[in-house]
């Protein structure tokens, strides 16, 4: 007997118990009235996905999960037993010769509400559309097949084999040629297999982009680009997928692209004084006007010798007599630049069109806001930086026409928001140092500009780092490991530095054992580096230079090793310190009161100018073991100041700093300026103090601090 006839004799019997008493209540007799309702199925899913019942039956790699889940009218569950429900599957499909096939089974029975899952059965057919449906059954009624109306059979086909691994091609960049195609050149790669059912391809170019593409039909190629961004062996992986999500073997495509082709167009602008053209590396000779002085000075730090000087004049410029590069297609263009003054707007280069320019690349100085870099392409324009007049930078702009973007470079860096916008096809002349506007050349460039470029490719990022590479230059190296007449000299026959009273070379001491040598007390302390250091008393003891060692209005770099004595460290002491006229352009302490070694930097040359902790580093023990190697790093390029301490840094270590002025004074080892005159002495050891003309990198900073300097290559 099943368990719903049960339940309804149940109540029935109840009932009659409740008449024979006379009181029938009524709740019992709405319970003796209610009928069994059938149970319904709902989301139906294969392979965890909704059921396809169209045309187009699901693609699946193995035979398939299906699940349904029952239910059951509201009315059923007011009687106030708990319903138990199965599922009953079937699939059906036709044999090629026409036979239909049929199988089917029920699930346990669980309860109401509760998804039915089940596996259809491994001798299911593969490339054979398969259909399903499901109904549900409480112990007393079944539900329609899902199949019937308004509903549809769910359909399959289990596609028992992988695809065919992909064919991959390219045109630029062929797989048994080697030096193909090069640096910054887009190359098509063209996957196909010869599967007609794959719907997507998986790449990889190993240590680079990766994704997926789709070709335009089941079954056909796909073609992605891709842009070298360093010379030598490549590796493109793909995997076909097809429409059952089967993956296919790799395909390893292997390719050599070449280096980095040359500038179409390059002027050095190093040409001799009374020049009248500028001669080019490539393209064509430019003329110069009245206003461009040919030999003036070079960046520091860059292969230039010399570059040309623009009065700001109408006759300071240098043209051609064609484009310097296709603007139509993907290009760069770029030069270094000095600019006079940065109180109007002045352009480096652009490029002639019959309508206006095409592009520009120049300083802006829009009505109310503060001076930048502008790069401008077409409608479409880019700024950012900051140019400060007297101070070189390198500007670099690149359009893209493969991404659609115009992009601007200052220093190695981008800057601003690079913008979308269509390419401007060049038909006329190449400008330095004007542009054209409606009523003639305006926004003439006063300053220095020097190696102008245009690239018809792009100009991926290592090189834009390296065109704006300036080498650092070594100033100066005290190793503190001699001392003669007061003095201690720099390796390499520089200035030296003068020892004052409380100051001296600490030479290592001969090896001894105490209480078994009479004239050794002490173990003896070893250098804080090599041979030697500096000791200084805390009182009077520093060393000096008779010059400042470093430009603190240019970008720069010191490095010293430091000790402190923890015992007497009781107020702040300074290790290095460059004067001004009225007080100091920096100093490099330690604050006890903090454990925090410190560079202070003063708002202004004046006698109590407001002084700000611009960087600091938390160190408890002050490098009281083997000393700290101590290095400050300003880059006037990015107008950043960072203080590192054993090759160490944190994004509270690193500032920005404009507008820097110029400590004219000298170097100081050992002590600083207060409002009382010389103070901070510094009690302990100092050791290898390097100076360099120019920001280090954050990997040559880990060369500081030993007998030997970094390798600048």
């Amino acid at each position: 007997m099943s368990g719903r006839v049960r339940k309804r004799r149940a109540l029935l019997g109840s009932c009659l118990a409740a008449l024979v008493a006379g009181a029938v209540t009524p709740s019992a007799s709405y319970a003796a009235e209610q009928v069994n309702l059938p149970p319904a199925v709902q989301d139906l899913q294969t392979e965890f996905k909704d059921c396809a019942s169209g045309d187009e039956p699901m693609y699946v790699g193995s035979p398939p999960v299906l699940q349904a889940r029952p239910t059951d009218p509201v009315e059923d569950d007011r009687i106030g037993y708990p319903e138990q429900l199965t599922a009953e599957f079937e699939v059906w499909w036709s044999d090629p010769d026409g036979t239909e096939e049929r199988r089917s089974w029920t699930t346990s029975p669980f309860p109401v509400g509760l998804v039915h899952r089940t596996t259809v059965p491994s001798d299911v057919p593969s490339d054979t559309v398969i259909s399903w449906h499901v109904r549900a059954n409480d112990g007393v009624a079944y539900s329609p097949w899902s199949s019937e109306a308004p509903g549809a059979a769910c359909r399959f086909v289990h596609d028992g084999e992988s695809p065919a691994a992909p064919v991959v091609s390219s045109p630029e960049y062929p797989a048994d040629t080697w030096w193909a195609g090069g640096v910054g050149v887009y190359g098509s790669f063209t996957m196909d297999s010869p599967s007609a059912d794959v719907v997507e391809y998986r790449y990889t170019f190993l240590g680079g982009p990766s994704g997926t593409v789709r070709p335009a039909e089941t079954g056909g190629p796909a073609t992605v680009r891709y842009v070298p961004l360093s010379r030598g062996p490549k590796t493109l992986s793909v995997h076909a997928v097809d429409r059952a999500g089967r993956v296919s073997m790799r395909t390893d495509y292997t390719f050599h692209p070449n280096a980095a082709s040359a500038p179409v167009s390059r002027w050095k602008l190093d040409d001799a004084a009374g020049s009248a053209t500028a001669a080019a590396e490539a393209g064509e000779a430019a003329r110069a006007g009245r206003g461009v002085t040919f030999g003036g000075p070079a960046p520091s730090g860059t292969p230039l010798t010399s570059t040309a000087a623009f009065d700001g004049s109408r006759h300071a410029f240098l043209t051609t007599g064609g484009p310097a590069v296709d603007s139509g297609r993907t290009f760069a263009v770029g030069a270094w630049v000095r600019p006079a003054r940065d109180d109007r707007s002045m352009t480096v280069l652009s490029q002639d069109t019959t309508s206006g320019p095409a592009y520009a690349l120049g300083l802006e100085v829009p009505q109310e806001t503060a001076a930048a870099w502008s790069f401008t392409l077409g409608d479409a324009k880019v700024t950012g930086g900051a140019p400060e007049a007297g101070e070189w930078a390198y500007l670099l702009g690149l359009y893209d026409t493969e991404t659609g973007y115009a992009q601007l470079f200052v220093n190695g860096h981008e800057v601003g928001t690079k913008v979308e916008t269509a390419p401007v096809r060049a038909d006329g002349a190449f400008q330095i140092g004007r542009i054209l506007g409606p009523h003639g050349y305006r926004h003439r460039w006063h300053g220095d500009i020097g190696d102008v470029r245009a690239y018809d490719r792009l100009v991926v990022p290592s090189e834009v780092t390296e065109l704006a590479r300036r080498t650092p230059r070594l100033l100066g190296h005290w190793s503190f490991s001699t001392a003669d007449d007061g003095t201690t000299p720099e390796n390499a026959g520089g200035a030296p530095l003068r020892l004052a009273p409380g100051a001296s070379i600490y030479r290592m001491p001969e090896f001894c054992i105490p209480d078994v040598d009479p004239d050794c007390t002490t173990w003896p302390r070893d250098p804080l580096v090599g041979e030697g250091h500096l000791e200084l008393d805390g009182e009077s003891g520093h060393a000096a230079l008779d010059m400042p060692v470093v430009d603190t209005g240019d970008s720069f770099t010191l490095g010293v090793v430091a000790r402190i004595e923890q015992d007497d460290a009781t107020r702040p002491m300074t290790v290095l310190s460059q004067a001004g006229e009225h007080t100091d352009a920096f100093k490099l302490r330690y604050d006890p009161a903090l454990y925090a070694w410190q560079l202070i930097m003063p708002e202004r040359d004046e006698a109590g100018a407001p002084e700000t902790v611009v960087s600091q580093l938390t160190m408890p023990d002050g490098g009281s073991g083997h000393g700290t190697r101590l290095a400050i790093v300003y880059d006037d390029a990015t107008d950043t100041v960072t203080l590192y301490a054993d090759g160490y840094t944190e994004a509270d270590a690193t500032a920005q700093l404009r507008n820097g002025w110029t400590g004219a004074g000298p170097l100081q080892v050992g002590r600083a300026r207060t409002a009382d005159g010389w103070g901070e002495h510094l009690k302990g050891q100092v050791d290898e103090l390097q100076a360099y003309a120019g920001a280090l990198t954050d990997d040559d900073v880990l060369g500081l601090g030993h007998e030997t300097d970094p390798c600048l290559c």
